[in-house]
C-alpha cells in the first residue's frame, strides 16, 4: 500500500512470491502494488512528496479510516507539511477523495476477490492505508482470511492489531517466508496448526497475547544464499498498465538484521533475530540475473548496513565489469578513503551513512561506536570519491547537554564544504534501547505520540501499540537547546543550494612542490591559499586523520610549537579539522585529477625545507 516509494517494486512481496511458489506446487501467488495506481491518481510529484512526508500521508488515510478524526487529520497534514508546501499541493479533501476512489477501484478487481488469502506487507507509514483496505475488503468478502506482516508487525504491535481490528485474522511477526508457507498449508487443510510465528485471532475475539512470543534464530534462514531470486514480474506488468514513464530501481537485500545493532535510538530490527548475510558471489549473480531479466541498471540495497567484508568483494568485482550499474546502500562511517573509492568504482553512487551526531559524548550516549572524526572523515571521503552522501543529524536526543550542542555547532563550521545532512528530530521508537530504558536517558514516562493522538480515536489508541511513541522529560528544553543547530543547518543547506560552481566548495590542485586550495564560504569571494614545500607535505599527510605526534615524528625539523601554529592557522581558516589531537585536511583534490595524495614525510633535513609551516 502507499506510501511505498513508487519507482521501486516491493522486495517483500517479490521475495515471498518466489519462495512460496518454489516450495509448494500448485500454489498460485499474485502480488499487487496499488501504490502505482495511487501515484497515477494523485500525480507523481504529489505522491513523491507525501511518501517523503510520512505523517502527512498517514493523515490522509486516517481521515478515511476514522471519519470522525478528519479535522484533526487535516491539521496534522498542514502542520507537518508547513503552509508553503501545503499550499503547493491540491486541497487535503481533494487528495483524500482521490485516494478513496482509487482504493475502491482496486478492491473491486475480480482477481483480488477470488483469492483464498490476502496478505498485506506493512512497513513504515503504511498502517492506516492497510487497515482501511483490509476493512473494506472484509465488507466485500466477510469470510476471506486476511494476514498482515512486515517490519511494522513486531510481536507487541501484531498482538494489539489483532485485538483492536476485527478485519485482521492473522499477523506474522518476524521473517515471513516460512510462517506464510505454513499458514497457506494450514488454510488448505494440510497441517493442523498455522505455525509458531503466526498470531491468530482467537475464537470469540479473546485477546491474542504476544507475551510468550519470541523470535527464534531456528525459525529463520541461516543461509540467505538458499533463497530464490525475487520475482518482480507483477510489478512490471502493473507498471505497463499505468501512465507512469520511468525505469524502476530494483531493491535487493545483501543481509537481514544489522551487524552492529546497538544504536540506542534504533528499532529497525524488531522483526529479526541476529544478523545474516548473502555471499558476494550470490549477490553478484542476483544482480546480474535481475538486470538481464528486467533490463534495469539501478539497484537499491535494503540493508540496515552493508556487510563490510562481503561488500568489499562485491564492489571490487562490479568495478571490473563493463556494465554501468549504479547502487544505493547504507554503510557505517568507519572506513578508509580507498574503500570509498573502490565502492564508487563498483557503482555505489549514493549512500546513507549513520552520522547521527557531531559530539563524541552524544555518540557515546547513542552507542554508535563511532567518533566525530569518523563522521567528518566519512563525509570527506564521500565527496572525494564522488559518492552522494545522505545522512541525518538527530536533534533533541534526550539527555543532550548544552556542551554537546556547542560542540555540534563548532563541527558544523568545518563540514560546511560537504553535502548537508538532514535535521531529524528524535522520536521514541517502540522497542529501541531508549524505549526499553527511558529513565537512563532522562525520560520519565512513555505515552502515545501526539500526532497519533490526533490520527486515531482515543478508545482505539488506548488499546493499540504503535512503532512510534513519545516520552515525557524536558522535551521543551531540548527543542530550545537545539534550535541554533537547526538554524545553522538551514544556512548550510542554503549555501549549497545557492552555489553555482559544480565542483567541491573546498578543493585543491597539486603543483608538485606546492598546492593551491580553492575555498568557498557563504557571502564571501572565493578564497585561494597556496602551500609550499613542507607545508604542502604536512597538509597532504593529513588526508586521513593523523595524530600531531605522528606529524612531528615524520618532520623532525619542526618543533611542536611551530607545528601547533601551522595547524592552528589552517584550523582558523577551516581548511583543517582538529579533534582530540587528530588532524584531518578537509580539501579534496579537484575532480578530474588523481585521487587524494597521502604524502609520506621522511626525516627531512633543514636543507631540504623550502618553507617552514
Amino acid at each position: 500500500m502507499p506510501w511505498a516509494i513508487f519507482n521501486r517494486p516491493s522486495i517483500q512481496l517479490s521475495t515471498l512470491k518466489s519462495y512460496l511458489q518454489q516450495q509448494e506446487d500448485g500454489l498460485s501467488v499474485d502480488t499487487s502494488h496499488p501504490y502505482l495506481e495511487t501515484a497515477t491518481a494523485i500525480g507523481i510529484e504529489t505522491y513523491r512528496l507525501l511518501a517523503e512526508k510520512c505523517w502527512a500521508g498517514e493523515a490522509l488515510y486516517s481521515s478515511l479510516l476514522f471519519p470522525e478524526q478528519r479535522d484533526e487529520a487535516r491539521r496534522v497534514f498542514q502542520d507537518f507539511l508547513g503552509n508553503k508546501i501545503a499550499r503547493s499541493l491540491p486541497d487535503f479533501d481533494r487528495i483524500a477523495g482521490q485516494l478513496d476512489t482509487q482504493l475502491d477501484d482496486w478492491l473491486a478487481r475480480p482477481a483480488l476477490l477470488n483469492c483464498d488469502l490476502v496478505g498485506f506487507s506493512v512497513c513504515f507509514s503504511q498502517l492506516p492505508a492497510t487497515l482501511l483496505a483490509a476493512r473494506r475488503l472484509k465488507r466485500l468478502r466477510p469470510q476471506l482470511p486476511i494476514v498482515l506482516g512486515g517490519s511494522t508487525c513486531a510481536p507487541a504491535i501484531a498482538s494489539s492489531l489483532l485485538n483492536v481490528f476485527p478485519e485482521i485474522d492473522f499477523v506474522i511477526a518476524g521473517e515471513g517466508e516460512r510462517p506464510l508457507l505454513s499458514l497457506c498449508r494450514y488454510l488448505a487443510g494440510l497441517v493442523p496448526e498455522p505455525g509458531p510465528r503466526v498470531l491468530v485471532r482467537s475464537p470469540h475475539h479473546r485477546p491474542a497475547s504476544a507475551e510468550s512470543f519470541s523470535l527464534e534464530p531456528s525459525d529463520q534462514f541461516a543461509d540467505l544464499d538458499s533463497l530464490p531470486l525475487p520475482d518482480f514480474a507483477d510489478y512490471f506488468a502493473e507498471l505497463r498498465q499505468t501512465r507512469l514513464n520511468f525505469i524502476p530501481t530494483l531493491p535487493v537485500e545483501f543481509s537481514r538484521g544489522c551487524w552492529w545493532n546497538r544504536c540506542a535510538f534504533c528499532n529497525l530490527n524488531l522483526q529479526w533475530s541476529g544478523f545474516r548475510r548473502k555471499s558476494s558471489e550470490r549477490m553478484l549473480r542476483e544482480v546480474k540475473e535481475l538486470s538481464k531479466k528486467y533490463r534495469c541498471l539501478d539497484f537499491c540495497f535494503t540493508d540496515n548496513s552493508l556487510p563490510p567484508a562481503e561488500a568489499d568483494r562485491f564492489f571490487a568485482a562490479t568495478g571490473k565489469q563493463a556494465h554501468d550499474l549504479s547502487f544505493f546502500g547504507e554503510i557505517r562511517p568507519r572506513g578508509k578513503p580507498e574503500t570509498f573509492a573502490r565502492y564508487r568504482m563498483g557503482g555505489l553512487l549514493s549512500v546513507q551513512i549513520g552520522i547521527e551526531a557531531l559530539a563524541d559524548s552524544l555518540l557515546a550516549k547513542m552507542n554508535k561506536g563511532t567518533t566525530v572524526m569518523d563522521n567528518v572523515a566519512a563525509m570527506k571521503y564521500c565527496l572525494d570519491a564522488g559518492i552522494q552522501l545522505d545522512g541525518n543529524l538527530i536533534l533533541e536526543f534526550p539527555s543532550s547537554t548544552a556542551d554537546e550542542v556547542t560542540e555540534t555547532l563548532r563541527v558544523l563550521d568545518f563540514v560546511l564544504p560537504f553535502r548537508p545532512l538532514a535535521a531529524a528530530s528524535f522520536f521514541l521508537g517502540h522497542g529501541s534501547p531508549v524505549w526499553q530504558r527511558p529513565k537512563d536517558f532522562g525520560i520519565s514516562s512513555r505515552q502515545p505520540h501526539p500526532r497519533n493522538r490526533r490520527l486515531y480515536p482515543r478508545e482505539i489508541l488506548a488499546q493499540l501499540t504503535l512503532l512510534i511513541d513519545a516520552g515525557r522529560g524536558r522535551r521543551g528544553r531540548q527543542d530550545i537547546l537545539w534550535r541554533p543547530v537547526r538554524n545553522k543547518m538551514k544556512v548550510w543547506a542554503a549555501f549549497h543550494r545557492q552555489r553555482t560552481d559544480p565542483g567541491p566548495a573546498l578543493s585543491y590542485r597539486d603543483g608538485g612542490e606546492f598546492i593551491i586550495i580553492r575555498q568557498e564560504l557563504p557571502g564571501q569571494p572565493v578564497l585561494h591559499h597556496r602551500l609550499h614545500g613542507l607545508s604542502r607535505r604536512l597538509y597532504l599527510a593529513c588526508a586521513t586523520p593523523v595524530a600531531k605526534k605522528t606529524l612531528l615524528k615524520k618532520s623532525k625539523s619542526v618543533t611542536g610549537q611551530q607545528l601547533d601554529a601551522f595547524l592552528g592557522d589552517l584550523e582558523q581558516k577551516r581548511l583543517l579539522f582538529r579533534h582530540n589531537d587528530q588532524c584531518l585536511a578537509l580539501a579534496v583534490r579537484t575532480p578530474g585529477h588523481h585521487s587524494s595524495i597521502q604524502a609520506r614525510l621522511p626525516g627531512e633535513t633543514q636543507r631540504t625545507i623550502r618553507k617552514r609551516p
